[in-house]
């Protein structure tokens, strides 16, 4: 029987698994039918023959029916503003969690990872990936007064479901490395809602506010307390603005 909620659906972040939303999904399972699937080669699933940005915003795109509600964290982010983009018709509205058209840093955009630093992170993610991502998960939390319990809560959820495969950890940080979305945002046709952790330091304030600035039906919120993971530090308020977005 097909559900009469609207479909949203839930993209997580690099590394990462849909258990990262499990406390979001259950927040809103009564107002949506709420989906999380998980990225190629991540939790359990098998890598695609092409592994970019474009694939897997089309992976993305074809397990979704016409006019969703797509979430993206992080990564994720870029791959639901992608199949926001290149499939319209599936994608009706576009939430932005922690979210930026640009992750590395450059002479015009100051609210970015230095290069320097991601290729350092990329060495030793191939020398030692275990424990790469557990520091990837710290980064995440940096800066959040919540990070004594927000950290073993991310930890949690990344062991809850299989390890993202070797070649799609790769994948996601050369995604991360090449993608700049700067121009395409200002061609977003979609209502978008970007949530921003003002304590974000992989994801910085500012990436938020210019993506809420550039693309032309957006709006912003940003979270004084939050750092890179609003949807697991403040559930019930990432939650009702969701609602209110969807609603509104």
């Amino acid at each position: 029987m097909t559900s009469s909620r609207p479909v949203l659906a839930l993209v997580h972040g690099w590394g990462m698994n849909a258990r990262v939303f499990d406390a979001l999904s259950a927040q809103l399972a009564q107002d949506f039918d709420v989906r999380a699937p998980n990225l190629p080669g991540h939790g359990g699933r098998g890598d695609l023959a092409d592994d970019t940005l474009a694939a897997w915003a089309d992976d993305l795109a074809h397990g979704l029916p016409d006019g969703a509600i797509v979430a993206g964290w992080s990564l994720g982010g870029q791959v639901a503003l992608r199949a926001a983009l290149d499939r319209p018709h599936k994608v009706a509205r576009l939430v932005l969690l922690a979210a930026t058209p640009k992750f590395l840093a450059a002479d015009d955009w100051p609210h970015g990872m230095a290069p320097d630093d991601l290729d350092a992170f990329a060495g030793a993610l191939r020398a030692d990936p275990d424990k790469t991502l557990l520091r990837f998960l710290s980064l995440q939390t940096r800066g959040s007064p919540d990070q004594k319990t927000l950290l073993p809560a991310l930890r949690e959820r990344l062991f809850a479901a299989p390890g993202a495969s070797d070649a799609a950890l790769a994948a996601g940080l050369a995604i991360l490395r090449d993608t700049d979305l700067r121009a395409a945002a200002a061609t977003v046709a979609q209502p978008a809602l970007v949530v921003q952790g003002a304590l974000d330091t992989l994801t910085p304030p500012g990436a938020g506010a210019w993506l809420a600035g550039t693309m032309p039906q957006a709006q912003l919120l940003e979270m004084p307390r939050a750092a890179h993971a609003p949807h697991l530090s403040h559930v019930p308020e990432v939650a009702a603005a969701i609602r209110r977005f969807a609603h509104g």
